[in-house]
């Protein structure tokens, strides 16, 4: 993983990206200033003026920049900042994409288990993830990280988690990691910022534009769970998942922490999450904890599960079984 730069400004990395320099939230206030000071004759020093774009765009960007983290926001609210992402996304990238701020179904909370007997390691699971959930190509980001396990071994801190080889292998196991939407989730805890929540449907989600990229919810997360970016991702426009939630799989940015959402923009429409949908051995169960009559609660119910690092506290909603 390339160390992040601290230049204040980085070149775009893909054709995706707004032409020109991008800035943060810090270097767009210090330039909007000096351009006020100077009455605005002046150009900006270290970003350029032609980070703004045209005076439609510079009007769009200056209200995302202002906006109100998304739990303070009303409706409507929600509703104006999505629009005038869509329409960023069509002048800077020329991609037609649509967002969502679909709220929890009432009545949900969502549960996830993972069957370590059925999993034969061919990660279709991830590839999925990656392009649902509009990862960088360029780091190779994944939320979904698949270990080999030897029989005996309960912890995938004792797995293999960067085999390259033909699977299965004879004696041993697969046991899948991703982010486990604690009930007591500690990265919620160590937000300085209160970035990242828990949903009514139990899902841990972030507002990216409100992560000041501490990594302190890196830090605290047991599970490897979270998920920095370091550049600015790289998603090529023809492979780029244009259905998109505010809270799950839109465009980040450099600098901004991520991480699974169960895939929100699936799961609140009624869908099963990627990885669950590609899993060819059907290892992964989704469901509703409160239905009686879901999957996840008859395997709950009738197998016999375990969860990693339980005696920490975090209540995770994942679980392993085996059949």
């Amino acid at each position: 993983m390339d160390p992040l730069k601290n230049s204040d400004c980085q070149k775009q990395k893909a054709d995706y990206q707004p032409q020109g320099k991008q800035c943060g939230r810090r270097e767009f206030l210090k330039g909007a200033a000096r351009v006020a000071a100077m009455g605005g004759a002046a150009m900006l020093t270290g970003c350029g003026t032609d980070m703004f774009g045209s005076k439609e765009e510079r009007s769009l960007r200056f209200k995302e920049y202002f906006k109100k983290n998304y739990r303070l926001m009303t409706q409507e609210e929600k509703e104006q900042t999505v629009r005038r992402l869509e329409r960023l996304a069509k002048i800077r990238n020329k991609v037609d994409v649509q967002m969502s701020t679909k709220e929890p179904i009432e009545g949900v909370l969502f549960g996830y288990a993972f069957n370590v007997t059925r999993c034969e390691g061919f990660m279709e699971c991830v590839a999925a993830c990656v392009k649902e959930n509009n990862l960088d190509r360029k780091s190779n980001t994944q939320y979904i990280r698949i270990f080999e396990m030897e029989h005996g071994q309960m912890s995938p801190e004792a797995g293999d988690g960067k085999y390259f080889h033909q699977v299965p292998v004879e004696d041993h196991f697969y046991m899948g990691v991703q982010c486990f939407h604690c009930e007591s989730a500690p990265c919620i805890k160590a937000c300085p910022t209160k970035a990242t929540w828990k949903e009514p449907d139990g899902i841990v989600v972030v507002d990216y534009d409100w992560c000041i990229g501490c990594r302190y919810c890196m830090a605290a997360c047991p599970y490897y769970g979270r998920r920095f970016n370091w550049n600015d991702p790289v998603v090529p426009k023809e492979e780029m998942t244009k259905k998109q939630h505010y809270l799950g799989n839109r465009m980040r940015a450099k600098g901004q922490m991520e991480k699974c959402t169960f895939c929100v923009q699936r799961s609140r429409e009624g869908r099963l999450p990627a990885c669950v949908e590609a899993c060819p051995t059907g290892s992964r169960v989704f469901g509703n904890l409160l239905d009686p009559k879901s999957e996840i609660r008859f395997v709950l119910k009738h197998k016999k599960v375990f969860r990693f690092k339980e005696d920490l506290g975090t209540d995770p909603k994942f679980w392993y079984f085996i059949d």
